[in-house]
């Protein structure tokens, strides 16, 4: 992996999105790349958070389990994407699991030595916690959908998340989600069952809000999600 792969690699990465060309060059000089097998397990839950990851190529799936050992996604992470999301800025263990998806290339920055850049670069620092609080209102957003809303609607609203993510147009109204996922994927996204995520999309394919193409990837008409939801 070159060194401007690397560096456009970062660049795209929102938590760095305000940091200069100039302020980016410790953060590249401190990035290792490495490969990674299909279901390889990167950290448990609990493991000594000690390095933060950078997806160039492949998927990652972020998940956690209960003490009866069901498993619930928090997250499908693809290239672009940075994980743990707070990891610069907390310690202890990592919040959950994560797995190779796919083959995936991976840049790897140890927390130590960024925390070394941080205090050398308060300027830095300070840039990077602005960013760090549009995620938060992410997550709470998240949070929100599953105090106020029924299943029915967190799985429209999981639809939307996902279009938006790993949608792309199709066939008219339609998104196709360039990522499959299986009834339990979609299922311990939002902590329900399989069987209501196969009668939602049961009856959402009836009233052809959702469809499947003939190799098997979802389609999804955002617009008559976000009728069933009332929302604009």
């Amino acid at each position: 992996m070159s060194i401007e792969a690397m560096k456009s690699l970062l660049k795209s990465v929102p938590l760095f999105k305000e940091l200069t060309d100039q302020e980016m060059e410790p953060i590249i000089e401190m990035a290792h790349p490495r490969n990674f097998k299909e279901r390889e397990l990167l950290f448990m839950q609990g493991d000594p958070l000690d390095r933060v990851f950078f997806i160039h190529k492949g998927k990652v799936k972020i998940y956690k389990t209960d003490m009866s050992g069901k498993e619930q996604i928090v997250s499908v992470l693809q290239e672009g994407d940075m994980f743990p999301h707070a990891g610069f800025f907390r310690t202890g263990g990592y919040p959950a699991h994560a797995e190779i998806m796919e083959v995936a290339t991976l840049l790897v920055i140890p927390i130590i030595e960024f925390e070394r850049l941080l205090l050398k670069r308060p300027e830095v620092c300070m840039k990077l916690f602005r960013v760090m609080g549009e995620k938060i209102i992410d997550l709470q957003s998240r949070l929100d959908e599953q105090i106020f809303h029924n299943t029915y609607e967190q799985i429209l609203m999981l639809f939307l998340r996902l279009s938006k993510t790993y949608g792309q147009k199709h066939d008219g109204e339609y998104v196709k989600l360039n990522t499959q996922f299986t009834n339990q994927e979609l299922a311990n996204m939002i902590g329900t069952s399989r069987e209501t995520v196969s009668r939602t999309l049961t009856k959402l394919r009836k009233n052809n809000i959702a469809k499947v193409s003939n190799k098997g990837y979802l389609l999804i008409s955002t617009d008559l999600v976000k009728q069933e939801l009332c929302i604009d």
